[in-house]
């Protein structure tokens, strides 16, 4: 990593799901040198971790127990269908009940943007 390349702003941590055996030897040393210091969370820990704790609780419930995948083509599919339909359908408590892709991604997008401008996507794409 070099730092040009990056664009920090009042970075005093970076957070880590998993411990230090996990981080590369090149990333602790880029912490030291750029003045920040790692902040492990615990795992199995919903109050620093509650987004990666509802997920993992929520794909094996909702998808992967269900399920007996012979190809890995099959899984692939399977997930992304549930991917997208977590993110553009299925609605979510946190932003009200509505499903979350609609508050980040507007399609077609609006506003003053001129019709001369070049579009950067044919499609809108929630990852």
């Amino acid at each position: 990593m070099h730092a040009p390349h990056l664009h920090l702003v009042d970075a005093l941590a970076i957070v880590a799901f998993n411990g230090l055996k996990f981080t590369a030897k090149a990333v602790r040393e880029w912490l030291v040198a750029v003045g920040a210091r790692m902040a492990f969370i615990a795992p199995g820990s919903p109050g620093e971790n509650g987004y990666c704790e509802s997920f993992d609780a929520r794909l094996p419930d909702e998808l992967l127990n269900g399920e007996i995948f012979y190809w890995l083509t099959e899984a692939t599919v399977a997930i992304e269908s549930w991917r997208r339909h977590d993110n553009a359908v299925r609605p979510h408590s946190s932003p009200g009940y509505r499903p979350p892709a609609p508050k980040v991604v507007q399609w077609p997008p609006t506003g003053p943007a001129s019709p001369a401008t070049p579009a950067l996507a044919q499609r809108a794409v929630v990852h």
